[in-house]
């Protein structure tokens, strides 16, 4: 008769709350081990039996995901204390019990699920995009030297994860500071030769409330940023960027200055 095999389980705790205006509040669960698990994994375990360790029916846990190979950006939370991606979040290398908890930076929807509509909204107020409507043929339009579209195309990895908001002190619910992500694509779509054109609005957006001097120059965002887009240097080139612009604002300049 053959030997059983003992099971091996992980231990996770998990930081919970069931509407927007309840208490958070804690379970624990005990979830069978396989090798090669991510938190995902430990998530949909959950979801398929929501019991917790104690022997408890529970609910399951509600998150966000979509793509599972950090690109989308919609699974960050917190774990064990550092906000990252759970997709990439690797059991192996998770220090038990893994403790999973929302990002505090945003509203919590429920659980571990939370609204970005604070980055999206900064979005569209540093104008984000290339402002072309498609209403007709522009042609192939200019083109960007080589050595610029490289350093343009890392800006461009960005997965508007929200992970660089919630490493930042300066992004909390006492502050209404966008953060670095929304300004590091401000960089972006200004060094586009077309999207260039709405340069001066742009930097007008991250000059007001809210925007670059805001930044208290922790450098948390470049070190917990999950593509390792140099934030901290997008946000020296647009203090000096804003510093000309103001001087173009004082002095109603109509050339462009570089």
């Amino acid at each position: 008769m053959g030997q059983a095999v003992e099971t091996k389980y992980i231990s996770v705790e998990i930081e919970r709350q069931d509407t927007t205006d309840s208490q958070p509040y804690w379970e624990k669960f005990n979830v069978p081990y396989r090798h090669g698990m991510n938190v995902i994994s430990i998530l949909m375990e959950i979801q398929r039996n929501p019991v917790t360790a104690d022997g408890k029916n529970t609910s399951p846990v509600s998150w966000d995901m979509n793509c599972l190979e950090e690109v989308c950006g919609a699974c960050s939370m917190v774990i064990n204390g550092r906000p990252r991606q759970s997709c990439s979040a690797l059991v192996d290398q998770l220090e038990q019990p893994i403790k999973l908890q929302p990002m505090s930076t945003f509203p919590v929807v429920r659980d571990l699920q939370i609204d970005r509509s604070r980055m999206f909204d900064s979005l569209k107020k540093v104008k984000a995009w290339v402002p072309i409507d498609g209403s007709y043929d522009l042609g192939e339009g200019p083109r960007m030297p080589e050595r610029k579209r490289e350093w343009a195309y890392e800006l461009s990895k960005c997965m508007t994860c929200g992970v660089c908001l919630e490493a930042c002190p300066n992004v909390n619910t006492h502050s209404d500071f966008m953060g670095p992500a929304p300004l590091s694509q401000v960089r972006l779509f200004n060094a586009h030769p077309t999207g260039a054109m709405n340069k001066d609005e742009r930097l007008s957006a991250i000059m007001g409330e809210g925007g670059l001097a805001n930044c208290g120059n922790s450098q948390n965002c470049v070190v917990a940023c999950p593509k390792g887009i140099p934030l901290t240097t997008s946000i020296a080139s647009l203090n000096r960027a804003t510093t000309v612009q103001m001087f173009k604002n004082f002095f109603g300049s109509d050339h462009m200055v570089d």
